[in-house]
């Protein structure tokens, strides 16, 4: 099947792999999204040019990458894609079926390659840090991996500043193979990795994979000014779950509701502004776009090349300046540089 319409190509940092300037993420497949559902999705997304997919092991706990390899089965371009999943999360009750040990990163990147049909993963993310194992027995694991064929590059996700700086420099040091990227959260109600993670990433020329550009939907206008955990869609993911709760209150409500304004007034969809907003941004090579429907993908599909405003561009800094947030993006990171108040009970 060939690739119909061409979405532009990026760089992943410094590293020789090109990406899709969008990446599919993958999320929703197998838990709001049907297979049926997500086979669509993920034929359009190949024949739309966004080969560039992420997905990880403890989404729908391995259905989702099931689903992408009955994708590679069914459709067969495997090799048109840049394949790129996680690892850290619990995938069962044991004490080693979780973290960055060498024990359980060998078994979780075996058990990922069988669900998702294929013999190797281009990208495998250390999904968050492990406190727990010494990084060096991370960093050497990849680099075996590696050199086994099983994985082509590696990153990070959501690590802080210093952890990124030790991940880059545990394997320079010994000659293993270095990470190539982070994937960290970025959106216009979360700008707080402009402060000192924007610049590691440039100076180490790693591609940033920026996740839950909509801010989980609430750069869409859903979910209104006077947000509260009684006024949330029924259904919706911030309804169901308590995580996503910490990342929203009424002053991101508001702020969304004036950037769904300032969108509009320009003539331009608000989704598409606030994706393209963040592929926009010099650190980023790709935000990831995560539908829940192909509408949604569809809709979502002229970020790729939207040029935003520089009238628009100026409000936004006037809404959230740089380097700021009004909404908490980094409630499950593991680390904190702040804490923003939410509407999820105490």
């Amino acid at each position: 099947m060939s690739i119909t319409t061409q979405t532009p190509t990026v760089p992943l940092g410094r590293s020789g792999l090109k990406v899709s300037n969008l990446c599919l993420g993958a999320m929703n497949f197998g838990e709001s999204t049907s297979e049926a559902d997500s086979l669509t999705i993920l034929r359009e997304a190949h024949e739309a040019g966004i080969t560039f997919w992420d997905t990880a092991n403890v989404y729908g706990k391995g259905r989702s990458e099931e689903i992408i390899g009955a994708a590679f089965a069914k459709f067969g371009f495997r090799d048109d894609i840049v394949l790129a999943t996680k690892a850290h999360g619990a995938m069962g009750d044991g004490a080693n079926d979780r973290g960055l040990s060498r024990r359980h990163l060998i078994h979780a990147v075996e058990a990922s390659l069988r669900r998702l049909q294929t013999d190797y993963i281009d990208l495998f993310q250390l999904h968050r840090y492990d406190p727990t194992t010494p990084f060096e027995e991370t960093a050497q694991t990849l680099d075996t991996l590696v050199r086994d064929g099983k994985i082509r590059y590696w990153g990070t996700s959501t690590f802080a500043s210093w952890q990124m700086a030790e991940s880059a420099w545990v394997p320079r040091s010994r000659g293993w193979v270095e990470p190539v990227s982070d994937q960290s959260p970025y959106n216009i109600l979360d700008r707080r990795i402009e402060n000192d993670r924007a610049g590691f990433l440039r100076k180490e020329g790693w591609g940033l994979i920026a996740w839950s550009p909509l801010a989980g939907g609430q750069l869409t206008g859903r979910y209104g000014a006077d947000v509260s955990a009684n006024t949330l869609p029924a259904g919706s993911r911030i309804d169901r779950n308590k995580m996503w709760q910490q990342r929203t209150n009424r002053d991101a409500g508001a702020v969304s509701l004036r950037f769904v304004e300032l969108a509009r007034e320009h003539g331009l969809s608000p989704a598409v502004v606030a994706v393209a907003w963040v592929r926009e941004r010099d650190i980023v090579t790709a935000p990831i776009i995560g539908p829940r429907t192909i509408e949604q993908f569809r809709e979502l599909l002229p970020a790729a090349t939207l040029a935003v405003p520089e009238t628009l561009n100026h409000a936004i800094d006037e809404l959230v300046p740089p380097g700021t947030a009004v909404a908490d993006f980094l409630n499950n990171a593991g680390w904190q540089v702040g804490k923003l108040p939410s509407i999820a009970e105490p």
